[in-house]
């Protein structure tokens, strides 16, 4: 077997083998080959991995040593649990930022904080269990855009103090950009900034051929901390880290404190199983494979849960990482097993060779995180994106660096919502065809006739598709009496063959709407289901069953013998 997906051009869904998707890879047996190459992709995945989770464990609070302890329980569990085989998981910028709200608010009480972080992968479980998986990537592109985006520049003003060789400043964003306007030349240390500004400029000239080798990331770790080493002995740097074996957390709960923990708890849970999902969808894109939602939320519960456990930070599906996995030859979840077992290796032995990284080049690490965080790619269209999304965009993104990221990520899906039922209303009128004296395509002829004779004063309606309460308000306004001076509105439904509960209630909008203007309402065309739809519904309650008729000619002509 070669390193390419054994399931290239085979694609199955765990429900379709009843199986769960990192299993199908073991059914026909594990070659030495395929073990090679989930090897490579290991060893390549947690040399990448390195970096990010130190830097990451500072930028939170919690402490390099918490990053690694993170990546290694998110990593581990989360691969041989979850339902997208060659993803690599660990400790990301978004989680990051929420996790150091978290440390921030519960600083004296950290035990509390981990405890937030179990009880996130314990919804993420549930998430898996209502089998909801598939629902949480149909959050709006817009909401995701600006949330990322706002994600991206938090970090970057969060570090931006770390990289000059300041302290970094309580508060956030908030905070990081007040202490900033009374930052003064002899706060910022020199060596610190040079090797920090080094190290930013060498990942963006670091070739591409030797990404998948050695990692920029990774050299500018070691070439930052051999310089400081070397030439500024007072360089701010991480500082002790524990080696061996992680201590077990215990959760601490107070009771009063339910509603806060249950609400940092949701935000970290949805904004994981978000980052998790979409990276399952690039590496089915990259493998050729399907993953499954729902057992990868449950993974990435089951991940956050341990990391919790052990004092490790939360994580979710790592795009970076697990591509450079596939690229490789990772394919299997034994390439996320190795990933985390290395970074183990790394947590039981190197902790004083860890203790001398110097914290500039973690900000510079995590200043080029935050910019390819940004969703460069949407605002490069902002121009040419419709409007109303953008501006959903932009409120989310504020609401993300000045707010706070539940309130950005509620207001966001809500404003979606009203934008994306706009175009749906709009899109839903373009089934609807309107008749009146001047005819249209669906009448003949003698139907054009009787409409001109009756002087304007009927208009009908040839429904077809499904309608909401905002395009059945729409419709009903088409055909008032201020628009059309029509009294008497035709609706006819032969070309309807089903229609819904909420198709329904909106046509009872329509009628409604008519009977309040003084206009009659006549229906042709209900039979079967459509009838009894809107029957059982009392859709058509306020229209006589001496209005109704079986066709639309039959309800022309007595519409026109009405006005006679």
């Amino acid at each position: 077997m070669s390193s390419v997906s054994p399931t290239a051009g085979n694609e199955k869904t765990a429900g379709q083998t009843g199986m769960k998707p990192s299993l199908l890879f073991f059914r026909n047996g594990y070659s030495f080959n395929q073990f090679r190459g989930d090897l490579f992709g290991g060893i390549t995945a947690a040399v990448i991995a390195l970096p990010l989770a130190l830097a990451f464990g500072v930028a939170s609070g919690a402490g390099a040593v918490s990053g690694l302890y993170g990546a290694i329980a998110v990593g581990f569990f989360a691969t041989i649990f979850g339902g997208t085989p060659a993803q690599i998981s660990g400790p990301t910028g978004p989680m990051t930022v929420v996790m150091a709200v978290i440390v921030a608010t519960h600083a004296n009480n950290l035990p509390e904080a981990f405890a937030i972080v179990m009880a996130g992968g314990a919804l993420q479980v549930m998430f898996g269990a209502m089998r909801v998986g598939k629902y949480i990537t149909y959050t709006p592109y817009s909401v995701v855009s600006g949330f990322m985006t706002g994600i991206g520049i938090i970090i970057i003003i969060v570090q931006l103090l770390p990289f000059v060789g300041a302290p970094a400043a309580p508060g956030g964003v908030i905070g990081a950009l007040q202490a900033m306007s009374t930052l003064h030349l002899q706060d910022i240390h020199l060596g610190a900034a040079g090797i920090a500004l080094a190290a930013l400029v060498l990942q963006v000239i670091w070739p591409k051929k030797l990404q998948g080798i050695f990692p920029a990331p990774l050299a500018v770790l070691i070439v930052g901390t051999v310089l400081a080493a070397l030439f500024f002995s007072n360089i701010p740097v991480i500082g002790e880290v524990p080696s061996g074996l992680p201590q077990i957390q215990l959760p601490v709960l107070a009771l009063s404190a339910a509603p806060q923990i249950l609400q940092a708890a949701f935000i970290l849970a949805l904004l994981g199983s978000i980052d998790s999902l979409l990276t399952s969808l690039i590496a089915d894109s990259v493998t050729r494979t399907r993953h499954d939602p729902d057992m990868e939320l449950i993974g990435q519960g089951i991940g956050n849960m341990a990391a919790g456990l052990i004092g490790g930070l939360p994580g979710a599906g790592a795009t970076m990482r697990t591509l450079v996995n596939v690229r490789a030859g990772g394919r299997t979840p034994v390439s996320g097993a190795i990933h985390a077992l290395v970074l183990l290796s790394i947590a039981l032995g190197l902790g004083p060779l860890v203790a001398q990284v110097p914290q500039a080049v973690l900000a510079a690490i995590l200043l080029k995180v935050g910019w390819d965080i940004i969703d460069w790619r949407y605002l490069k269209r902002m121009q040419s994106a419709p409007r109303e999304k953008f501006i959903v965009m932009l409120i989310t993104f504020a609401l993300t660096v000045f707010v706070d990221l539940i309130t950005a990520v509620g207001v966001g899906i809500i404003l979606a919502s009203f934008v994306n039922a706009k175009s749906f209303a709009e899109e839903q009128l373009k089934g609807v065809d309107m008749a009146g004296a001047d005819g249209a395509g669906f009448l003949d002829e003698e139907e054009r006739a009787i409409l001109r004779a009756a002087s304007g004063r009927i208009i009908v309606s040839s429904l077809s598709g499904s309608f909401s309460y905002a395009s059945a308000r729409d419709l009903a306004r088409r055909a008032s009496p201020e628009l059309t001076g029509v009294d008497i509105v035709v609706y006819d439904f032969s070309d309807v063959g089903f229609i819904g509960t909420s198709a329904a209630l909106a046509i009872e909008e329509c009628v409604g709407l008519a009977h309040e203007n003084g206009q009659k309402v006549f229906v042709s065309g209900l039979s079967g289901p459509v009838a009894r739809a809107l029957d059982g519904l009392g859709a058509l309650d306020k229209v006589a069953p001496a209005d109704r008729f079986p066709t639309r000619r039959q309800a022309i002509d007595a519409a026109a013998a009405r006005l006679a």
